[in-house]
């Protein structure tokens, strides 16, 4: 028996979003279609007066937040102050509203960046706390801890029904393509398409290329986003334990493979027919060396993902020439 009903009114923050656009979708996809979208520019996350009026007009049953400020690594060390600031506040003010309002069900999206640097691999939910974050990205990453912890000591204290989803590196519709801005997959595709587009003869990467990453495609993420509403119930006697036996709050989302960021560039390079040189800056940052999830957890709750990175792969470097690149 499914723990959530159509009829049930549910808000997705962060709907415009790469994650919120394919949670919307698989929920569509699944038959919910009574959803409350916020939209950035008439619903400001960063005041607490504006949510709170939203949630006393709206309502809502069940609330999704996939809304947050993202970014590679050269916008997490550039902008530490807003990463933190703007992240705490948005989910502070969504998280505690919920509870207020008496929300049926909440679930935050985190990220698993919020692991230790030199985790255990793979990385089971029980590192959390183990050991420092990696520099690059800390900011983030503490505003997402926070979040998870948020969420559990408002279950633990008042029995606010949330749960937390930790999905590795996401790629696929609706990613972002900026320069700057852009994760590793993302900025990869851009360089090479238009590398091969305007006949380059080299394209430069950042790092060693050495560190192994985890991709999920997006699609995939909003399938478990639905899945995780419908069927995980903290109270449960075979709901999700950790070692010590307690109730666990959060889970990884994940493929359980990662490739190099080599072999990632190479790949990619291939896909596009781009046949000049790769050239690695070692100046620039690697990030953590391994981040690969332990998504046993998720797995035999039933759940595992479907689209196949190379599938996954293609299909986004078509859509990024056809609906993107100019």
């Amino acid at each position: 028996m499914k723990l959530i009903s159509p009829t049930l009114k549910i808000a997705v923050f962060g709907c415009s979003g790469m994650a919120g656009s394919a949670i919307c979708r698989a929920l569509k996809r699944n038959g919910y279609y009574n959803l409350l979208l916020p939209k950035r520019k008439g619903l400001n996350l960063l005041n607490y007066g504006d949510v709170k009026e939203w949630f006393s007009k709206f309502q809502p049953d069940i609330v999704i937040i996939a809304a947050a400020k993202v970014g590679g690594i050269y916008a997490n060390n550039k902008f530490p102050a807003d990463f933190i600031l703007e992240n705490l506040k948005i989910q502070n003010n969504i998280i505690e509203i919920s509870w207020m309002e008496n929300v049926k069900k909440l679930l935050f999206l985190g990220s698993s960046c919020i692991y230790p640097k030199y985790a255990k691999q793979p990385i089971k939910e029980e590192e959390l706390l183990q050991g420092s974050l990696e520099s690059t990205n800390q900011w983030y990453a503490i505003a997402k801890i926070s979040g998870i912890k948020l969420c559990e000591a408002l279950r633990r204290q008042y029995g606010f029904n949330a749960i937390s989803l930790m999905p590795t590196n996401l790629y696929g519709p609706g990613d972002n393509y900026d320069s700057n801005n852009s994760h590793v997959l993302a900025s990869f595709i851009k360089r090479f398409c238009e590398a091969k587009y305007f006949s380059k003869k080299r394209v430069t990467c950042w790092g060693s290329g050495a560190p192994l990453r985890e991709f999920l495609h997006v699609d995939d993420l909003g399938d478990a986003t639905v899945f995780a509403l419908e069927n995980w119930d903290l109270e449960n006697t075979s709901s999700p334990k950790d070692i010590d036996g307690n109730i666990l709050p959060f889970l990884n989302v994940g493929t359980g493979c990662d490739i190099s960021i080599y072999d990632l560039a190479i790949l990619i390079a291939d896909f596009v027919g781009f046949e000049g040189d790769i050239l690695w800056d070692s100046s620039k940052p690697d990030g953590t060396p391994r981040k690969l999830l332990d998504v046993s957890r998720l797995k035999d709750m039933g759940w595992t993902y479907k689209i196949k990175f190379e599938d996954g792969l293609k299909s986004t470097i078509r859509q990024f020439r056809s609906e993107i690149m100019i």
